[in-house]
């Protein structure tokens, strides 16, 4: 449940960004990935993660580049924008040796099974879904933005489409790897 927290600031960004503006959206996702951070560091348990301090850093700054620079985002603009920056945050978790989903698994299972080869190579592959996710967005945004023939709704279900088979597979793959391993 923390990892589809972790999402939140993501969800108010959309949200704010649509009612009221893209530089007001980006604030919001930077309040509510602070909020995180903060519930992380007072709580006994957790600690700051990757995703959170990447997307607190991602939306604080496109934040101040819009208030010092005053670009004129569109809805597509900024998608392309916040969607490469969760695929690079992504991206740089892995290549770190950190992937993103292993802060989250390893509150959630035995200290004993954090350094498990199974258990850091299944946090891998999640991890990798979430990339290929992510960079599909990407994709779908590049569309939009650059093949105005293709309707919007195109985008709608690519991105729809690879955000469900993420959190499926996320769901899905650990079951699969207990059950591999117990054969």
């Amino acid at each position: 449940m923390n990892l589809l927290l972790a999402f939140a600031p993501f969800i108010v960004f959309a949200v704010v960004d649509r009612l009221i503006g893209s530089a007001e959206g980006m604030i919001a996702g930077a309040v509510v990935s602070g909020g995180l951070l903060v519930r992380d560091r007072l709580s006994a348990g957790h600690s700051p993660k990757i995703l959170e301090i990447g997307t607190f850093i991602l939306f604080g700054g496109l934040a101040l580049y819009t208030f010092v620079a005053a670009p004129v985002w569109s809805i597509v603009g900024v998608r392309l924008v916040v969607d490469s920056g969760l695929l690079i945050i992504v991206l740089l978790s892995i290549a770190l040796r950190t992937p993103f989903t292993l802060q989250y698994a390893r509150e959630q299972v035995s200290r004993d099974l954090w350094d498990s080869p199974v258990f850091v190579r299944t946090n891998y592959v999640i991890t990798a879904a979430w990339a290929l996710a992510f960079a599909a967005m990407v994709v779908a945004d590049l569309l939009m933005l650059y093949v105005p023939d293709i309707p919007r709704s195109v985008g709608i279900v690519i991105t729809v489409l690879a955000l469900v088979g993420a959190f499926k597979f996320t769901k899905s793959y650990p079951d699969r790897q207990r059950v591999r391993a117990a054969r």
